[in-house]
């Protein structure tokens, strides 16, 4: 089976860096579904305020179930997410393993 990796880059608010680190922080902590392999979150060398997040699934079968597993508290921590970032800077990026 191919591996897919999805990755969310975006600028987070200034004023908004602690509480984006909490959320992410509870995140990283319940962001378990079958088929994904990995969930991390990583900050952008050389640019302030700028993190990528990415999640590895076992398949592409997992990834496109992926939405369909999420909990109630998970799609709570996700929306507040959403209030966090800078607007216009998210970009996705999927890969599918060859």
């Amino acid at each position: 089976m191919e591996k897919v990796v999805f990755a969310i880059k975006y600028e987070v608010l200034e004023e908004k860096t602690t509480e984006f680190l909490d959320v992410i922080r509870e995140l990283k902590n319940i962001v378990k579904v079958e088929g994904l392999e990995n969930y991390s979150v990583y900050a952008v060398k050389g640019k302030k305020n700028v993190y990528q997040e990415i999640y590895t699934f076992e398949s592409a079968e997992a990834y496109d179930n992926y939405d369909d597993a999420a909990d109630e508290r998970t799609d709570i921590l996700m929306n507040k997410l959403a209030d966090l970032v800078k607007p216009n800077t998210t970009e996705y990026l999927t890969l599918n393993e060859i």
